[in-house]
């Protein structure tokens, strides 16, 4: 087992950067993911790990030991220091693993069900909309310029694996996507649109959601065949984008039921 105890190191310098640095995880095509579960649900996915790491500490404990041995790597062990330092969090897990960024290999002309981001720019919003997407067997996003990093720390821990269990593209030009698409497109709006309980959402969807600010652009909303309102009636003028997100595909997963 290799020990490391100096933040010169070049393989801590890496993985410093990849925890911070976007540019270094395009660049790369890797990305360092955090915690049992998350490293657990990558494991699960077919996938091999390209490093594991653990703080001295978490060295200790019996369940990462015997996580270790699940991945058929061998720990880089650090210092509870210099984990702290390559990790996003305050309180660190004490284990993380470095990853190479899954290929999102997709025709988007056959897939079932597929979520298409404009612009939303809050990590935690892009990442529960993953999670959501996952938990009701929506396995395809693409994300357009202006959203979040999604192989971001803060992304990876909102969406808890989904990564994993998606297909996930990101794109320079969503309306060529959307049209690539071809099924059935769904945008929301706050009023006007079909109640969504009356919504058609038979045959392949694909939803747009938009920048939690503006919406969805009118160069997408005019490529929606269905604009669909989720009756509120509370006072709230609106929902989060993510928790509006949640309710449309929970609907979808329940169409013919």
């Amino acid at each position: 087992m290799t020990f490391i105890a100096s933040r010169d190191n070049a393989r801590v310098r890496r993985w410093r950067a990849l925890m911070c640095d976007a540019r270094e995880r395009r660049t790369q095509r890797c990305v360092l993911i955090e915690g049992e579960k998350m490293i657990l649900a990558f494991l699960q996915s077919g996938h091999s790990l390209a490093d594991l790491i653990l703080s001295k500490t978490a060295s200790q404990r019996p369940e990462l030991a015997s996580l270790a041995k699940r991945s058929g790597k061998t720990p880089v062990l650090l210092t509870d220091a210099l984990f702290r330092h390559i990790s996003a969090t305050q309180t660190p897990a004490g284990i993380a693993a470095e990853i190479v960024i899954p290929s999102a290999t997709q025709d988007l002309k056959t897939v079932e069900a597929c979520v298409f981001l404009e612009a939303v720019q809050d990590a935690g919003n892009v990442g529960a909309i993953l999670r959501s997407a996952a938990a009701f067997g929506i396995r395809d996003a693409v994300l357009g310029p202006g959203c979040a990093d999604v192989w971001s720390p803060k992304v990876l821990r909102a969406a808890a694996g989904a990564h994993f269990a998606m297909r996930i593209a990101e794109s320079n030009d969503l309306a060529v996507d959307i049209d690539d698409f071809g099924g059935k497109v769904v945008c929301t709006a706050p009023r006007g649109g079909i109640a969504l309980c009356a919504a058609d959402l038979a045959g392949r969807v694909g939803w747009i959601f938009g920048a939690e600010g503006q919406g969805v652009s009118d160069v997408l909303t005019a490529r929606a065949t269905l604009t669909v309102t989720i009756p509120m009636p509370g006072s709230a003028e609106s929902l989060n984008v993510a928790a509006a997100a949640a309710i449309l595909f929970y609907a979808f997963s329940r169409r013919g039921a």
